[in-house]
Order: structure tokens, then sequence, then C-alpha cells
């Protein structure tokens, strides 16, 4: 049976009557998200909330590693209330694992939209509303016109926005404020466990709005993001807009 975009929206209002009393941190009002050094590559040492970021991922090693970074975002942004929205139209996401990075599932509405070329419409309206502390959006396509307007979207609700853009080709220009890429690297195991480590990641700053570029490796670990190499900032590739 298929779902009319009315359908949609009815549905994500119930889900979010119940968060209607909570506001977003105004932007530039809250910390670094717990990422540390990597923060200093933000205007002030401060995560850019109430502003969409854009992840760009080639492969489903990319897709996860990205899945698990945002999520370490997400538990921060959720610490003093509201609600977070995951939407996309092939959820490959499996929710108890989200517990690994603090962010308990019945905090998450996920919102399966049966055609990929509804997930921005619905995406768009999700992030006006000001009682979610976080919108994540999976899709394959951005264009800088579709970009502008989320970016629009949460200048007046200041919810914080993640586009999570897999199976990328070719990379376009968006409107979005940060830009990065995250790759799965090889985990410190633990003594006496063999093949289990804690995650860590290739972090990639691609572009960054009033910023500096740069990347580093994080580790996941405690609940709380430790970068394992020393950040090496750099102006960002000509070929990343």
């Amino acid at each position: 049976m298929n779902v009319t975009k009315e359908e949609i929206i009815s549905k994500l209002r119930q889900d979010m009557i119940r968060w209607e009393g909570f506001r977003p941190p105004q932007p530039g009002t809250s910390s670094d998200l717990g990422l540390g050094i990597v923060a200093a590559a933000f205007a002030n040492g401060v995560f850019p909330t109430g502003a969409i970021h854009e992840f760009i991922s080639s492969s489903p090693e990319d897709t996860a590693a990205s899945g698990g970074f945002i999520a370490g975002l997400v538990n921060r942004l959720l610490g003093s209330g509201g609600a977070c929205l995951w939407i996309s139209y092939t959820r490959r996401i499996y929710p108890p694992a989200l517990k690994l990075f603090g962010v308990d599932p019945d905090r998450v509405i996920f919102v399966d939209v049966p055609q990929q070329k509804d997930v921005l419409w619905v995406t768009e309206e999700a992030l006006k509303c000001e009682g979610v502390a976080t919108v994540i959006c999976e899709t394959r396509e951005l264009s800088f016109t579709e970009s502008q307007r989320l970016q629009l979207a949460v200048e007046k609700s200041h919810v914080t926005g993640f586009v999570l853009r897999k199976d990328v080709k070719k990379i376009n220009t968006t409107a979005c404020v940060t830009r990065w890429q995250i790759r799965p690297v090889r985990s410190q195991l633990r003594a006496g466990m063999p093949g289990v480590g804690h995650p860590r990641w290739e972090v990639n700053l691609l572009k960054v709005r009033n910023g500096k570029p740069g990347n580093w490796t994080v580790e996941w670990k405690k609940r709380n993001f430790h970068t394992v190499i020393a950040p090496q900032i750099a102006v960002p590739a000509k070929r990343y807009a």
C-alpha cells in the first residue's frame, strides 16, 4: 500500500508531540560536542549547531563509519532533551547498536520513506519542527538548491541536521556548513580479547564555513571521542566545492 506525503507528515506530528516543549540551543551557544581538539577547526572552537552537516561515503564501510560518528554527536545533542529523527528509504541501522554510542533507541524516531525522491522533502519538513534536537537524513543525491532549502529551514528552527550521502560518485557544491568523510581504520585490540577493539575512524573535515579543514584519527571509547593521532590542519583540496 502506498503511503501519501500527508500520511507521513501526520505520523511525524503524532510521534513528536511529546517533545513539543523542547527548544534547540541557539547557534553558537553549545559546546564542542565532545570532539575535543577536533573542535579547534570550528569558529571559536564551537560545533556549529542549527546547521546542516554533510557526510559523504562511497562504500558500505564508510557509510557504517559515518553512522557511528554521527551517533556519537547525537549522544551530546540529546543531552538536554528532544528527540532524533532518522529518515531513510533503505534503513540499514540496527537500533540496539546505538547504545554503544550512548543513544537510547527509544529517543530515535525512524522514518522509513517508501520512495527515495521523497526523502529530502520529509527531511525539510522535519527540520522545521523545533520539538526535535536533530534530524539525520540518508540519501544519495543532494543538489545545491536542495541543500539550501534544508539550511534555510534550520536557520529558523535551530535544529541540527546531518545528511549522510551514500554511494557518492561525484561530489558537487552544496550549501552545507560542513562536509565530512569518515572512514574506518583498524582498532587497537584489547589485551586478552582478540579481535575486539574500540571503534576507530579516519575523520576528514573537507569543508567548514569560517573554519579550518583537517584530518584526525579518532576513537570512540567510554562514550567519548578520543583523538589518537595529532590533527593535521590543511587547505581543502580543490576538487571539493
